[in-house]
């Protein structure tokens, strides 16, 4: 999701174009992720708009929600794109009146329509880009991540061959993504699948999608957005997804389901509630706006928050961000409400979802003091409840509240040690907060 050239500091369409002249190529593809929805003004994305800065180039850029890629028009020839197709998820090849593709591709299977001819990556290159970006982690003081993919290539292979040579930078837990129409054997394999662990690596759960973006018109809303979008699950059939996340917990394997709309949150909680009780702990990503009868639920139901603060930087106060105005001013008056969900008794797991906002866990802690862009009204977490979210809420969210989240006899040697307290500093000075030293079972994986 971060190949190419990083699109995220581009504001405006002139921006873009001028960012896209100067690419580099990789094998004549012009290659981009991290693109602003703001950037287009209002305008529907369309490939029209970028062609004259591409030369005939086929190009890949994504958005930087991950849930949507605008294309170029050689792309789409490259791909066989001619026009709409049926998916069993919600996922759309937008077309304009005509039935001709914009190049906007909407969810996870229109967008993998692209991947088999885009340049791929050689392994050593894909290898030393995991190992540098980990180290990179590590610098800002991560000693784990819960990674909510397990990407289209071998993933835990990759992993093993890295602890051939040594250990791992940064502890990692995978979850493998379950989509519609998945079968009882697929199933099954998922719950397989959990027995595979390296040293520092391990398999630990399954992520399902209930909605895409607000942004893109795919979050599950109550009611539609301002374009009249927003009123369908990512499974089409919700109760299928149910039943799916009934057969992972009777085998003892615990969900995240990403949420992002008040509709596909309500769907969440619902599932988790026929449940019963006992069992393996659910989690449920992002809720970046929840209405308050459904607050009170995540504790009543064991149910771990897990949600993005610097995902607030695509917003803004004056909600004249596309987010904002596709919700309308009730609904992202709600945006992520991190202390009402604490208040109300939640477990509340912290993290940035990279790489949709940027890994620096210092980042994560201030924002989640300061609230910024449409949440900027909201109060913050106190100093305390920001670390919470970062070390015991988030390894309770993986189940390791035994093993991992406090430095104590018995629990992992993972910590980190700032040149200030990060609780007691001001937000601002906690962002950016000198790493003195990272640990990682046992192991110093920087030092500053």
């Amino acid at each position: 999701m971060f190949t190419g050239t990083d699109l995220s500091a581009v504001t405006d369409l002139e921006g873009l174009r001028a960012a896209l002249r100067r690419a580099e190529r990789r094998d004549g593809w012009v290659l981009g992720h991290g693109l602003d929805h703001n950037v287009f003004g209002g305008l529907p994305i369309h490939h029209d708009l970028v062609e004259d800065a591409l030369g005939g180039a086929p190009a890949h850029l994504r958005l930087y929600d991950g849930h949507s890629v605008l294309v170029s028009g050689a792309a789409l020839e490259a791909a066989g794109i001619e026009g709409p197709r049926a998916f069993a998820q919600h996922s759309e090849i937008v077309c304009d009146a005509d039935g001709r593709p914009t190049g906007h591709l909407v969810e996870h299977a229109a967008m993998d329509l692209m991947t088999p001819v885009l340049p791929a990556r050689p392994y050593a290159e894909r290898r030393a880009r995991l190992v540098e970006l980990l180290g990179a982690m590590a610098a800002t003081g991560l000693t784990a991540a819960h990674v909510m993919d397990l990407g289209g290539h071998d993933v835990p292979g990759l992993l093993a061959g890295i602890e051939e040579d040594g250990d791992l930078p940064v502890r990692l837990r995978l979850a493998p993504w379950c989509m519609p129409g998945a079968t009882a054997e697929e199933l099954d394999g998922f719950v397989r699948l959990q027995e595979r662990a390296g040293r520092l690596w391990r398999i630990g759960g399954v992520k399902f999608f209930m909605d895409g973006t607000v942004e893109g018109g795919t979050a599950w809303l109550e009611h539609a957005d301002c374009h009249g979008r927003g009123t369908d699950a990512f499974w089409p059939d919700p109760a299928a997804y149910s039943a799916a996340v009934r057969r992972l917990h009777r085998a003892g394997v615990g969900t995240a389901t990403h949420a992002i709309g008040d509709a596909a949150v309500r769907h969440v909680l619902d599932t988790v509630e026929g449940l019963g009780t006992g069992g393996p702990r659910h989690r449920i990503e992002h809720i970046e706006t929840v209405p308050d009868d459904q607050l009170g639920r995540f504790a009543a139901l064991g149910v771990v928050a897990s949600m993005q603060p610097p995902h607030t930087a695509y917003t803004r106060a004056d909600h004249t961000d596309e987010w904002s105005r596709r919700l309308g001013g009730e609904r992202a008056a709600r945006a992520w409400r991190c202390r009402d969900l604490r208040d109300a008794g939640a477990h509340l797991a912290l993290g940035s979802d990279w790489p949709i906002a940027h890994y620096d866990a210092r980042q994560v802690l201030a924002t989640a003091r300061a609230p910024r862009g449409a949440a900027s009204a909201r109060r913050g977490l106190t100093g305390p409840m920001a670390l919470e979210g970062m070390t015991t809420h988030a390894a309770l969210a993986a189940g390791e509240e035994k093993v991992a989240g406090r430095i104590a006899p018995g629990f992992r040697a993972d910590l980190t040690a700032f040149a200030l307290d990060p609780v007691e500093a001001p937000a601002d000075e906690a962002a950016e907060a000198p790493v003195r030293l990272t640990v990682t079972g046992g192991g110093i994986t920087y030092r500053g």
